[in-house]
């Protein structure tokens, strides 16, 4: 009876790990950001462009605090935490806090526009991430996605579709951000531009599996089935 309570609590601890982890890095980088910015300069009077640089310490701390702990600074870090200090320089030399916001575009079209070229390769940049979700560690599956990704086109075809849509998205948000941290006010802004990238995530969630990762995961679903059945 004891082993019949605790296996499930035991199990349930690596997921509410993953939870935490993934959560983590959203908190301190959306989450704490604004609200620092409407403490500092809703409840503290601070100006906009110091209470944007100050909000914007968080995520360039979170970022040197992995470079740290991983002794590595990989591409990405390394150039999340330059738009980072630069969107801060520029915004102190500028006086114009909407450099912050603008920043955050620079970011994430440079990145939009690595995924969607990584598409015209044979290694596109997103199916790093899709794989372990579609075959979720099944020998089988693996096996099979090998196959494909050798011998089918039509199977590379939807891996770079995937790639394609999801810097398509990201690309159209990161516009969509530039117009607004120079149209509308910074303060409306600073939430909205949060609103933007959830909004493109999901957008990219449906037209992706929709159009690339479900086709995918049939095809690899339906080539471990008849690789069972043949032995």
């Amino acid at each position: 009876m004891t082993q019949t309570l605790t296996a499930p609590a035991r199990a349930a601890q690596p997921r509410r790990g993953n939870l935490r982890k993934t959560l983590m890095p959203l908190a301190l980088d959306v989450a704490a950001p604004m609200a620092c910015y409407y403490l500092l300069h809703g409840a503290f009077g601070m100006s906009e462009v110091v209470a944007l640089a100050v909000s914007g310490v968080i995520p360039a701390v979170r970022v040197v605090a992995g470079i740290v702990g991983d002794r590595t600074l990989n591409g990405l870090a390394g150039l999340t935490l330059a738009v980072n200090v630069a969107g801060i320089a520029l915004s102190f030399v500028t006086g114009d806090a909407r450099m912050m916001i603008a920043k955050d575009s620079g970011l994430s079209g440079v990145l939009s526009l690595a995924i969607m070229l990584s598409a015209f390769t044979r290694q596109p940049v997103m199916t790093a991430g899709m794989r372990p979700f579609i075959t979720k560690g099944n020998a089988a599956k693996e096996a099979a996605w090998d196959r494909l990704a050798e011998r089918s086109a039509r199977f590379r075809r939807a891996e770079r579709r995937f790639s394609g849509i999801w810097g398509g998205v990201l690309l159209a948000e990161c516009v969509a951000r530039l117009i607004g941290a120079f149209t509308l006010p910074v303060s409306t802004m600073v939430w909205l531009s949060n609103v933007m990238l959830i909004a493109a995530i999901v957008v990219g969630l449906v037209l992706a599996g929709a159009f690339a990762s479900g086709p995918i995961q049939m095809m690899v679903n339906k080539e471990a089935y008849r690789a069972a059945a043949a032995t």
